[in-house]
Order: structure tokens, then sequence, then C-alpha cells
């Protein structure tokens, strides 16, 4: 049968030509469907007797005599010769007590308050790459001014939730306290909560001072709705640093929630197999929610994820695989288990922004979703294994995003929505174009694109011939020409950059 051609159709560019970039409203994502299961209970029961052993038979080691000093008193096997703590179950169940199902954060915008727990799902901004990518200005070492553009990208786009610790990394500024930059420009060109670098105390206490000061609150009263939450990363396998341990016990004495993440490649960190590497990850991951709890018990806590496989040709990473997906999907099983809100990631491998980009990202989005994450962090922008932020690929991730959001709004029944009535006035053999029940709903009835083009060939062709990427580039150009930064309190303001001075000049050379 000829294909009939689609007569104007509806172009993500065509339809905004010389308007606003249109998109979904700001809101709280919830998983209406039961999350997927690739595991029995059995074999979730299997994977967390190994844990248990992987704690109390070959432990973790843990670079700070202070840890030492916690869970000796928590009646730990500590080895302060190896440097390695034991734990038995009855340590893990006593902490995950304590530990809250759910937990708000709140910015120093109350509307753009977020839920971590729960159905509640948050999509975040990427995270921690050395350089950044665009088709203009090609790929380059991470600055100050991209820094600047992601965040208000990050502010304009409403799919994204939250902005991850260091969207890029401004490496002309001093490493010490380029953290001040980076949170003074989350704070001031976007109203979002932000993750804040947790590489030492200092740098996790400026995160939440600052925090406290855009919110016109002290740190003490932060704590009763969180602002600022961190990463703590394992370094797989079974080893946690003094740096990492000191930002985690900084962020728990102060109530602000805490992600442990191991990094697990199935091949590398971790044995070549999935149950190996989930009890693995999942021993890694509860023994950073038992120190949280050490610490400071009822501290917010994620249990973190980030469980992948390499190349076992190269080594090189691989991301947005099969074994990743349902890595994404058991660790949702396995923080249900435990009662814990649970934080993912929807990564991919490739080195720009093509179609193993897309399949990647849309295969690992598939297994953080339906695995019931909480947060899915680096969910907009991520490319080349983490080591590029891409101004492209935040578009396409934003069109991901925004049609996960459809996908997850619930399916009204209503009498009228069956449409009992308009299937009754059409003829047999008739259309439903002019009916009065599609009339009253063409423009709201389906979702509408941000970057795809859904005109006929020969429409496209006439205009131009864009492709997706093509069309991605014009889309980053005008959201930052539309961007408009939030507004602030100017006493405020002042108070922020009087902090970054003064801590700027306390830091001078050292550490913070």
């Amino acid at each position: 049968m000829a294909r009939s051609g689609r007569r104007g159709g509806r172009s993500g560019m065509s339809a905004r030509a010389g308007n606003k970039i249109e998109q979904l409203p700001w809101s709280q994502t919830h998983l209406p469907y039961q999350p997927l299961e690739v595991v029995t209970e059995e074999q979730l029961e299997q994977i967390h007797r190994t844990s248990m052993r992987v704690l109390s038979e070959a432990g973790i080691r843990v670079m700070s005599e202070t840890v030492m000093d916690l869970f000796e008193r928590a009646c730990a096997i500590v080895d302060r010769d190896e440097m390695t703590i034991r734990i038995d179950e009855s340590i893990v169940d006593k902490a995950l007590e304590t530990v809250p199902q759910s937990f708000d954060m709140v910015a120093r915008n109350p509307e753009k308050r977020i839920t971590m727990g729960g159905s509640a799902m948050n999509f975040g901004l990427v995270a921690g790459p050395p350089n950044t990518h665009d088709m203009i200005n090609g790929r380059r070492p991470g600055n100050h001014e991209d820094y600047c553009n992601f965040i208000r990208l990050a502010h304009h786009f409403n799919a994204v939730n939250i902005i991850g610790n260091q969207v890029v990394a401004p490496m002309e500024l001093p490493a010490n306290t380029r953290h001040l930059d980076t949170y003074l420009a989350n704070l001031t060109l976007s109203d979002l909560t932000f993750h804040c670098t947790a590489i030492g105390r200092g740098r996790a206490l400026d995160g939440i001072n600052m925090m406290a000061i855009s919110r016109g609150i002290s740190v003490e009263e932060m704590r009763a709705v969180p602002g600022v939450v961190t990463v703590i990363s394992v370094n797989s396998p079974r080893l946690l640093d003094e740096a990492m341990t000191d930002g985690l016990m900084a962020m728990a004495e102060h109530g602000q929630p805490v992600s442990i993440t191991p990094f697990t490649l199935m091949g590398a960190m971790t044995p070549v197999t999935l149950p190996a590497a989930m009890a693995q990850q999942n021993a890694e991951a509860l023994f950073g929610v038992v120190l949280t709890q050490l610490v400071n018990p009822g501290t917010p806590v994620l249990y973190g994820a980030f469980t992948s496989n390499v190349d076992m040709r190269s080594g090189a990473p691989a991301f947005g695989t099969p074994e990743n997906t349902k890595a994404n999907i058991i660790a949702g099983q396995l923080a249900r288990r435990y009662r814990v809100p649970y934080r993912t990631s929807n990564a991919n491998a490739s080195n720009c922004v093509d179609l193993q980009a897309a399949y990647e990202t849309m295969m690992s989005t598939w297994g953080a979703t339906m695995g019931g994450a909480n947060l899915i962090y680096h969910a907009a922008g991520w490319l080349e294994g983490g080591l590029t932020a891409s101004m492209e690929k935040f578009i396409l991730d934003v069109e991901i995003i925004q049609n996960m959001k459809e996908f997850m709004k619930p399916i009204s029944f209503s009498e009228d929505e069956l449409g009992l009535e308009a299937i009754k006035s059409v003829p047999t053999g008739g259309h439903f174009f002019g009916a009065a029940h599609t009339m009253e709903r063409y423009e709201t009835a389906f979702y509408r694109p941000l970057l795809s083009d859904w005109t006929n060939y020969e429409s496209w062709e006439a205009a131009g011939a864009k492709d997706a990427l093509t069309r991605a580039t014009e889309l980053w150009q005008q959201a930052l020409r539309e961007y408009e930064e939030p507004a602030l309190d100017p006493g405020v303001a002042e108070a922020l950059d009087a902090y970054v001075i003064r801590r700027r000049e306390e830091i001078g050379a050292g550490e913070p």
C-alpha cells in the first residue's frame, strides 16, 4: 500500500519556529507500575547471604582511624594492622532500623522540593567529566564558562530535578577552591538542589553552609529538610579511602543525605559473573550505610548502584549493556528489601552523540526506571563513558527523560476517556480526525516531542534535512538564549559572595 504524505505533521523544530521551546512542566515523577524483578526472592536472598559473608569473612579496608574507632565501639572485628573491618549481620540490621525510608530535599526555591524514596523518581545532571563537547566548539577541557552554561540548561529544562557534582570540572580554576565557584553557580544560576563534593570534610561543609545561606536558614535548621546530597564512591573492591569517609561523616553529622555508591565493573572491580558482582556491590553499599548510622542514626541515605561490565577484549568500561540493565533492576530489588531509597545511573559508553549513545542510554534508562530508582544520576549530558559532558547529549537525554515522564503518567479510565460515544459517532470505515472527541483533545492528546521531527520526508527535506544532532545543537543554543536567571534576594547574594571570598582566603594554597 502506498504511503500517504502527512501534510504539515508536527516537527519538534517547526512547531516552535519563532517561539520558545515547548517542554513538560516541572513535576515530581512517580513510578505508577510495579518495579521489574529479574531475580526470584530466593535468588535475592542468595545475594544477601553472600554479601553478609563478604562483610564478615573478607571485610572492608578503611583508611581512617576514626572509622575504625566507630566500628570497634559497634562490636565489629577491627584489624588495625590491615586496616580491615569485619561486621556481622546484626550490625547491618541494627543500622537499617534507623535509615529513613523516604526523605525530602529543598533548595532555595521551595517549589522545587523533591522526594527520595517510595515511588518518587528524580533525574540528575551529569557529574564529574573533565571534558566538555558541543558540535560548534568541539571537545575541550572543562572550564567555568561551560560549567555555568550547563547549569543554565539544567535550570531551563524542567526534566532535570537535581544538579550533579560538578557537571564538568572547571580545569582552569585551582582544584582546592573550584568547588566554591561551582556551588556559587549552582545557587545563583539555578534554584535546584545539588550534589556537593565530599572529598574531605571542607568541601562537604562548604556545600552545606552555602545551601543554608541561600535558603535563609541555619545549618542546624537544614537538618529537618536537607538541601544537598553527596555521593560516596567505594573504591571497589572493598576499599574506602580517608577523604571519602571524612566527607561522609561531615554530611552525616549535619543530617544531609549520602548516596553510598560502589563503582563496580564486572571483570575488573568484581568477578566477571553478575551474581558475584551484585553480592560485592551489596556488601560495599551496606557497609557505607552502616557507617552513616554509626555517625548519626537517622541520617538520610541512598543505596547506590553503579554496576556494569568491561569489554573483555580491551578492558574499557561498557555501559547500557544487557548486564548493566539487569544490574540496575536487581539493585532496585535489593534496595527495596532493605527499605532504603535507591540511586543508580543511565550511562552509555559512546564517544559521540550517535545511535550508540541513544540505544545504550535507553537500555540503561529502562533498567533504572523500571528498577524503581528514586535518583537517576548522570541522567542528562553523560558521554564518552563519563569523560565528557555533551551539550547535544544533554538535549537528547532531556527528550528521553520527557518520554519516560509521559510513560509514567497515570492513564485515566473515565467514561469519556473510554470513548464509547466517540466510537459510535464515527461510521464504519470512517475516521476520527474531525470527531468532536478528537477536536477537544488534539492539542494535548499525545506527547509533543522536543527533539523528534515527525514531518514527512518531503517537508523535512525542504526544511533543510536536519538530523537529530543538528536539531539538538540548535535547541541548546536556543535554550541559552531563552534562559532567565532565577531571582535571588540581594542580601542572600551578598552573603554567598562574602562566604566564598572568606573561604578562599582561609583555604589559601592548602586543602579545604
